[in-house]
């Protein structure tokens, strides 16, 4: 690092690693607090105009649509972060090309499927996954291009793109709430999501490429399949604990535990923004100074669960009961109960990001795999026994047993990959941390 000043005393310069690192991780942060705040936005809206029953409908597709996130970003933008982040512009160009393509057929295909299972499964809650099987392209489409801006240190890039996005859904969300359905604000949602996927390929002037999508998957299948079991396994045990809680607990009690997840909404704006960048950091930290991948992975963990019970503890102290109300509307009362198992659960799971990003970083999916079946498991397992004992309430708990196994299990492999890397590099870190 670059430093200046009395011998001792060390400060930031223009053009030092440690510089430059902050500026990306900032845009990460500026540019998931947009898209957290407007899903938040979004949030509340839904949960004040139709209620809580209508509420768990809108959730069970929302958190379809993260199984399909997963999906998408394990065949085409997570190696792209891992694989080129940084490198020549030509070099990036071409792989972005790809892997946008790749993402785009992954939200068509699973939007397909997801249409025919709503016009299968009928009523209000077939009608909302035949919404989502049409906005699922866009929403894929727009995510893969802030990973590629990422990727490529243009973090500012995705902000803007994420702003566009928010600029179209106002206008889109009024007409929702003037049509006063969940198929209305899942469509407000995700059309406005495929403007600033269009508007992305303003911003690189370029588009998918759809002949490379195939080739793409075939050249990072050894990253790419074991990257996409684990964000299914991730997104899944969302999805899986959602579905149980509402055939045990009924749909209100889903409604419930989303609405004590957007409480926590500005603190997940920092955990998501960061998860944007840190793959592509911790990338340059194993190219750069691999020696001090432990030390990154622990301040990113550690700081970010920190702030995690920081503001769950403020969110109890003193959030007043009228703002919380005013907020979720018939919601609040039994979201408001969550809170302290929410916080608990997501500080867990803000522990694991750095050692998930330095797992992904060193290539060693399979490590990072693993890990995940022993979240997967606590999480759906915690998460079902605890609907069954005491609905949203028991759920929740079980949800914080689940992620603290996680936590355990994905620092436990990445000690183990780093003995396996380089004993002697990694015995120097432990002396020098």
């Amino acid at each position: 690092m670059a430093v200046t000043g009395k011998p001792g005393r060390h400060r930031l310069v223009r053009g030092s690693p440690l510089r430059a690192m902050a500026g990306r991780l900032s845009w990460g942060l500026g540019d998931q607090a947009v898209s957290s705040l407007s899903n938040f936005f979004v949030g509340v809206v839904v949960a004040r105009s139709l209620g809580a029953a209508a509420f768990g409908v809108f959730t069970l597709a929302w958190v379809t649509y993260g199984v399909v996130l997963g999906l998408s970003r394990g065949l085409a933008t997570d190696p792209l972060a891992v694989r080129f982040s940084g490198v020549a512009t030509d070099l990036w160009r071409g792989a972005v090309a790809r892997s946008t393509a790749t993402a785009l057929l992954v939200g068509t295909g699973t939007g397909v499927v997801s249409a025919l299972a709503g016009i299968a499964i009928g009523g209000s809650v077939g009608g909302a996954f035949v919404a989502l099987g049409v906005i699922l392209p866009g929403l894929m489409l727009q995510d893969s291009w802030r990973f590629a801006f990422f990727a490529s240190g243009q973090g500012h890039k995705a902000f803007v793109n994420d702003l566009v996005w928010t600029a179209a859904l106002v206008p889109a969300l009024v007409l929702a709430v003037l049509h006063g359905s969940v198929v209305g604000f899942l469509l407000a949602w995700g059309l406005s999501a495929a403007v600033a996927g269009l508007y992305g390929c303003w911003q690189t002037r370029m588009t998918p490429t759809w002949t490379g999508a195939r080739a793409w998957v075939r050249e990072h299948r050894d990253l790419g399949s074991r990257f996409l079991a684990e964000n299914v396994l991730v997104a899944g045990s969302g999805q899986l604990r959602m579905y149980g809680l509402g055939a045990i607990a009924g749909l209100a009690d889903v409604g419930a535990v989303r609405g004590s997840q957007l409480l926590l909404g500005p603190f997940m704006a920092v955990l998501i923004g960061l998860s944007l960048v840190t793959v592509s950091e911790a990338a340059r930290v194993v190219r750069e100074r691999p020696h001090r991948l432990r030390l990154f992975a622990l301040l990113l963990g550690g700081g970010q669960a920190a702030a995690a019970m920081a503001w769950g503890v403020a969110l109890m102290v003193l959030l007043p009961e009228s703002v919380g109300r005013y907020l979720l509307g018939d919601v609040w009362e039994s979201a408001a109960a969550l809170i302290l198992p929410a916080t608990l659960a997501i500080a867990a799971a803000s522990f694991t990001t750095g050692s998930s990003s330095a797992l992904r970083a060193l290539g060693a999916a399979g490590r990072g795999l693993r890990a995940e079946v022993v979240t997967f498991a606590g999480y759906v397992g915690g998460g079902l026994i605890g609907a069954a004992l005491g609905g949203a309430l028991g759920s929740s708990w079980g949800a914080v047993v689940g992620s603290v196994l996680g936590a355990a299990a994905r620092w436990l492999e990445l000690e183990a990959c780093l003995r396996e890397r380089d004993p002697a590099v990694t015995s120097e870190e432990m002396r020098t941390t």
